[in-house]
């Protein structure tokens, strides 16, 4: 009767364990399913800068491209025999480049030579046989990453694209029955229970690359026996319903392999390049046996915190391969010889952090936030990686400098700085603070501020577009003026000297800055139409019409006042701001484009006269500086500002095809005792002269001319008299009176060749140099 009664209790225990079995595996199984045959991983959105482009005229230097293909990873090597490898050469550059899909197509891999002259590149030619080479694109570099909050990245990889030494490297430490077992390899798991058992708890593994995929991809990290249970029964299932080309191809992408900051690094192909900055297909034998062994602890292993350690392991592994016979004695000697040729310093999850946070915001008026987390976008950009490594530099020590000659306390200057094409609008360099590289407060996209006489061009602007009543040398009065407010109260502006002028004509008040000259001429016009200039110029909050506007009492970021001047560099066309060129899907199939928009926003003559007397303030004017010291066929335009107090510093002006925007400051809004001339404009001469603008070819509407005029009186004058200046003028208009030197001499409106159509040079002489001497910088 016992013995009846346990068989039946066995028979039950049984019967409800195959059922709850059962129950368990058809879970399991739905789960290994679900996840496997849909959305696997949730990509990472990937951001591109500017490629680099090569043609024939191009103002690139060879010292410039070769920079630019050691920042891309690029090995330089005595012959050049793959994609990834360059040789330099006298006077050239011989490379073999990537390919990549970009949003046009796909840039094929070629082999080219790039020679160089004087003024840059001088020819490509063809070393592969192939077509002639007019223009070629290198391989874009990776600027950042918009990852899921679970903080994944990775660069997924197909199995066919691995090399085949890093597949047999890799079954032959972590797996090496993987092509026979069942997902789960029974001498291994036996081995590992009994040592479990022993224990009371889980000690050793035994997994194979299928259970490993099962814990990364469906387990969490618990070191339980009912955890291992379900990871053994889950690996069947794996190994059941998909072939092995699935699972290693999962497993090459899935498996993780570092940290860097708040970013994991999932997969082969991004730890190729978070450790040697080269895609998977181009790393040797050594650096395929360090991401081998990195596998069983990336944190123990990390070749940059414990290189020794990490060493070791490699050398292990590579020992390996030579006795499973993946590489010959040979290769492994040499292998072993080799350093880890590990990047000194991991990439950080986004190298340009301000110019990424516009990047984002002009993302996010057309995308989701969920999908720039998990839908792989490419994202192409119109950074240009090198001007703005530079510039960062050229931030972060012209700031010291002031300080040092000031006797300033040490790290309470900031600033920020806007480098666009003026003839496109796109964002070429942004940078928010000295300490360019931390993501924190942006002061380019965020810090509001005074724009002080920044604000002054644009009032003349509207004067000069009622030329019945003013041009360039009307005479207006830079005496006291009294200015009434609400409520009874007056304001009374002063100029920066303290000196009054008396009658100025126009130009001398705008290139002189005179504030009192400045404020009637404002009044004069309408503080409404100066407002209404403002707000069409640029996509800034409609400031209110106050009188105190005129000398710059109105807040723009420096973005906004790149986006106002921008309209004046490019003759009175409006084109906003732009960061991105381009956006597709992981898979290359365009998805939206950011073409350029244009629309007239100021008539081309006032836009015209506005800018020439921009070119006078940097020769003779407030920012003459910038016309001493960088080259005089230039021909730069720009403005100084300063607010109230001393407390901003501003620089904004343009060449032929670059237009800069510098604020210095302090974040505390206390005064800097710096002017825009003593400040900002230093830092200003030192990214043009980084940016190299061809020359500012301004070429005069129809019915525009030039006239000699007297530079103190406005008075017409003549070629060669003393003080004489030559200005533009709409037909029609002019001085009213003349001087006692000669005849008033119209000048040539054609541009003249030897000023207006050569290249700029591709490194002025001696420019840097003379910078440093002047500021002492």
């Amino acid at each position: 009767m016992i013995l009846t009664i346990l068989k039946w209790i066995g028979l039950t225990v049984a019967v409800a364990s195959a059922v709850w079995l059962y129950q368990h595996v058809v879970t399991l199984d739905a789960e290994v399913t679900s996840r496997f045959e849909g959305k696997r991983w949730e990509l990472p959105t990937q951001v591109y800068a500017r490629p680099l482009e090569l043609h024939e005229g191009s103002r690139l230097t060879r010292e410039e491209v070769a920079a630019e293909l050691g920042r891309l990873g690029y090995q330089p090597l005595p012959h050049v025999e793959r994609p990834g490898q360059y040789q330099l050469r006298p006077g050239a550059i011989e490379v073999a480049t990537r390919g990549f899909h970009f949003w046009d197509g796909v840039e094929v891999s070629r082999h080219i030579r790039i020679r160089f002259g004087p003024e840059g590149i001088t020819g490509l030619d063809a070393l592969d046989g192939g077509e002639p080479v007019v223009l070629m694109r290198l391989d874009p570099s990776t600027i950042g990453s918009i990852y899921s909050r679970r903080g994944e990245d990775r660069v997924l990889v197909r199995l066919d694209d691995v090399p085949p030494v890093l597949i047999d490297a890799l079954l032959a430490v972590e797996d090496r029955h993987f092509r026979s077992h069942h997902g789960v390899h029974v001498q291994s798991l036996l081995r590992a229970l009994l040592a479990n058992l022993r224990a009371g708890a889980v000690v050793q593994g035994g997994s194979t690359i299928t259970q490993q995929l099962v814990k990364n991809f469906y387990l969490d990290n618990r070191r339980t026996l009912r955890r291992k249970f379900d990871e053994a029964l889950m690996a069947l299932i794996l190994d059941w319903r998909y072939g092995k080309h699935e699972i290693l191809e999962a497993y090459l992408n899935e498996i993780y392999l570092g940290q860097d900051g708040d970013r994991a690094v999932h997969g082969f192909g991004l730890g190729s390049q978070f450790y040697f900055q080269r895609p998977l297909a181009e790393l040797q034998d050594h650096e395929l046996a360090l991401l081998v062994g990195i596998i069983r602890g990336p944190s123990y292993y990390d070749p940059r915190r414990h290189p020794e350690r990490a060493r070791g392991r490699r050398d292990r592994v590579l020992t390996v391969m030579v006795s499973q016979e993946v590489i010959t004695p040979e290769l492994a000697e040499r292998a072993l010889g080799k350093p880890l040729g590990v990047v000194g310093r991991a990439q950080q999850t986004t190298r340009f952090p301000a110019f990424m946070g516009l990047v984002q915001r002009q993302l996010t008026e057309h995308y989701r936030a969920e999908d720039l987390r998990s839908e792989g976008l490419r994202i192409f950009t119109t950074v240009d990686p090198a001007l703005q490594m530079r510039v960062e530099q050229r931030m972060a020590s012209r700031l010291a400098g002031i300080e040092g000659q000031r006797d300033m306390a040490a790290g309470g200057l900031e600033a920020a700085a806007v480098v666009m094409d003026t003839d496109s609008g796109e964002v070429l360099a942004l940078v928010g603070g000295r300490h360019a590289r931390f993501a924190g407060f942006n002061r380019a996209l965020d810090a509001r501020r005074p724009v002080g006489s920044l604000v002054k061009p644009f009032i003349y602007l509207v004067a000069l577009q009622h030329p019945e009543r003013y041009h360039a040398a009307s005479l207006i009065d830079d005496a006291p003026i009294t200015v009434p407010l609400p409520g009874g109260r007056t304001w009374e502006p002063r100029n920066f000297d303290r000196v009054w002028h008396g009658p100025v004509p126009l130009y001398r008040g705008l290139t002189e800055s005179y504030n009192a000259a400045t404020v009637r001429l404002g009044m004069d016009v309408g503080v409404e139409a100066v407002v209404d200039v403002l707000t069409t110029s640029a996509s800034i909050p409609r400031p209110a019409p106050n009188p105190s506007l005129l000398l710059g009492a109105v807040e723009m970021t420096p973005v906004e006042v790149a986006d106002l001047y921008q309209t004046l560099a490019s003759g009175g066309y409006r084109s906003e701001p732009r960061a991105i060129r381009e956006v597709t899907t992981a898979d290359g199939a365009p998805l939206s484009r950011y073409p350029l928009a244009v629309a007239r926003a100021i008539e081309s003559e006032p836009a015209y006269l506005t800018n020439r007397l921009l070119q006078e303030a940097v020769r003779q004017g407030t920012g003459r500086r910038a016309h001493q010291l960088l080259p005089e066929r230039w021909n730069l335009a720009g403005k100084t500002g300063t607010s109230d107090g001393l407390r901003d510093s501003w620089f904004a002006g343009f060449g032929g095809d670059r237009l800069a925007v510098v604020w210095v400051g302090r974040d505390d809004n206390a005064p800097s005792g710096l002017t825009g001339a003593t400040g900002a404009l230093p830092l200003w001469i030192d990214i043009m002269a980084e940016a190299r603008p061809r020359p500012l070819e301004l070429r005069p509407p129809h019915g525009v001319r030039e006239l000699w005029v007297e530079a103190a009186t406005g008075w017409g004058s003549g070629r060669g008299c003393p003080g004489a200046v030559s200005l533009p003028f709409l037909a029609g208009t002019g001085p009213d009176r003349h001087g006692d030197c000669g005849q008033p001499a119209v000048l040539d409106t054609e541009p003249e060749p030897d000023r207006r159509t050569e290249p700029a040079e591709a490194e002025p002489p001696g420019l840097l140099r003379r910078i440093r001497d002047w500021f002492g910088g």
